[in-house]
């Protein structure tokens, strides 16, 4: 008899539903959020179990590991997706009616799996949030600085950050007060750029010790924090069976709603893992202003500036250097600068 299974995964306890095949309930209960637990309550049904579904979420990447390591059919699903199905049903929101419903989507087959990361892609993910973290603070405090200093008709000017600050104490120095209240600030600043830099140097020891990321920075304005950012996020290139589909995948194709004789495109669909569209959206800034080698794909966004603008330009540029970064990764190619003749 087959039989199917879903999670309704919370910080302390999973509500845990399995039905047969024809719907039926055949069991429901609570264990404790921890991949030990869920085996052990699944584990007279593991034999007949064909799918179990959890939804994404904080802990999702965990439990789904120890499920997969015990033999058990795991998937991990869309939750906004879920959450659409969910919401058909014509039940109270409850911990038990979620994993009902769940389980009933996993029997039916209508759910969107969602692919987890490998372990070393979770490992490295850590090291490029880490970093960012430490970054967006850096740039606060220094933010900060500038606008009490402005308060007072104080303008840094241009610094550098071995230089910012000295040109902070010597600007603070007109008044003993303030001067005595920025210290434990710039302390706290040197302090956090000590570690900034620390994981930056960790940051490019891995991207230079890894062949995937070095083949990818052989693309211009693609350094070692964009490489290793795509390399984490695409992870197992092979999940796409087009390259063009990496554009769709982190939201930079435009969105599109047709209904009736309703039927425009608007702006670029925004999904996927931020921090991968912001390090295109970069690299491409940079492939347009400072690479000096002239390249087809640099050609081709300038024709574009002249026709959509600049800001659309660079959107489009950042789409199509994901697509060709991705088919550098499967065919094991470097980039060609020059187009070659079949």
């Amino acid at each position: 008899m087959t039989c199917f299974a879903g999670l309704d995964v919370s910080l302390q306890q999973t509500s845990i539903c399995v039905v047969d095949g024809s719907g039926r309930i055949l069991r429901e209960l609570k264990a404790q959020t921890e991949p030990e637990a869920l085996v052990a309550a699944l584990q007279p049904y593991a034999a007949e179990l064909d799918r179990i579904g959890l939804e994404t979420g904080p802990l999702s990447q965990h439990l789904y590991s120890g499920l997969i390591e015990a033999g058990l059919p795991a998937i991990c699903v869309e939750a906004r997706h879920m959450a659409q199905a969910l919401r058909a049903q014509t039940l109270n929101k409850t911990d038990r009616n979620d994993a009902r419903g769940l389980a009933q989507m996993m029997r039916v087959g209508l759910f969107k799996a969602v692919h987890v990361k490998t372990e070393r892609s979770q490992r490295l993910n850590v090291l490029l949030r880490a970093r960012k973290v430490l970054k967006s603070k850096l740039l606060d405090i220094e933010a900060d600085l500038r606008g009490v200093l402005k308060n007072f008709g104080l303008k840094l000017g241009k610094v550098t950050p071995r230089t910012f600050e000295e040109r902070i104490r010597d600007l603070a120095s007109f008044d003993p007060f303030i001067a005595a209240v920025i210290e434990p600030v710039l302390a706290a600043r040197r302090a956090m750029r000590e570690q900034y830099d620390r994981l930056h140097s960790m940051l490019l020891k891995v991207a230079q010790d890894d062949a995937v990321c070095r083949r990818l920075m052989t693309m211009p304005g693609v350094g070692a924090v964009v490489a290793l950012t795509y390399r984490v996020i695409i992870d197992v290139p092979a999940r796409f069976r087009k390259s063009s589909s990496v554009g769709a995948h982190i939201g930079l194709t435009p969105r599109r709603y047709q209904s009736g004789e309703v039927d425009w495109t608007g702006r670029i669909s925004k999904a996927g893992d931020p921090l991968l569209r912001a390090s295109l959206f970069e690299a491409a800034q940079v492939l347009l202003t400072r690479v000096a080698r002239p390249t087809p794909l640099r050609s081709w966004a300038m024709r574009l500036v002249k026709r959509r603008g600049r800001k659309k330009a660079i959107v489009a540029l950042a789409r199509k250097m994901g697509v060709v970064l991705h088919r550098m990764w499967v065919d094991g190619t470097d980039f060609r600068w020059e187009v070659q003749e079949a």
